[in-house]
């Protein structure tokens, strides 16, 4: 018989083999697991689903494609799509097949699984994330429907700045360290908002 404290070592051993792959399919940052976790998608250079095509099954920050993405099959989950890296710029959220992304998005930067539902009904949880001296919304909600980027006029990065500073004081913070903003419907929703008590 072996010893019990002579065993642990291999009881621990065989533990850490079995749950490695398990622990391989968890999402790997904190975003992925507040945004739901994964999907599979696959993005194409043509429309049709035609041309060169890569599938991805977790947040990519920065695509780095040498072609545009004007159509995406979706396999599974939702899918954010942003112009630019690091899920800034226009953003659309997508659930299904789409075979033409022509004049909703310039290009695909960086795209990301979700699990929300991106648009403004009732059905959006108010997702955040909160630390000790910031709190993150992916999708700022306020009386059960986005906020809005600009509630008048045209979207501006300014204008959104002033909605989101003006909802990070409403939720008791003293600023917005930064924020994005997501067109859903052609209507312009606030994202990514990080609201803050320092400059961040």
């Amino acid at each position: 018989m072996i010893p019990v404290r002579s065993a642990l070592p291999i009881l621990f051993t065989a533990l850490a083999v079995l749950a490695a792959p398990a622990l391989a399919q968890e999402p790997t940052t904190v975003a992925e697991k507040l945004l739901g976790g994964r999907g599979e998608a696959t993005i194409y250079r043509d429309v049709n689903f035609a041309g060169p095509a890569v599938t991805v099954s977790r947040a990519n920050p920065d695509m780095r494609l040498n072609w545009r993405v004007t159509s995406i099959r979706v396999r599974s989950g939702a899918w954010q799509l942003c112009s630019q890296p690091n899920y800034r710029g226009t953003c659309i959220t997508v659930d299904r097949d789409d075979r033409n992304l022509r004049g909703q998005l310039s290009t695909v930067a960086s795209l990301r699984p979700v699990s929300w539902d991106g648009g403004g009904g009732s059905n959006t949880p108010d997702r955040s994330l909160r630390g000790m001296a910031a709190e993150f919304f992916t999708a700022p909600r306020e009386r059960n429907q986005r906020v809005l980027a600009c509630p008048n006029g045209s979207a501006t990065a300014a204008c959104a700045a002033r909605s989101a500073e003006r909802f990070c004081k409403s939720r008791g913070w003293s600023r917005a360290s930064r924020q994005a903003m997501q067109t859903e419907n052609r209507r312009v929703y606030l994202a990514d908002v990080l609201c803050s008590n320092t400059g961040m």
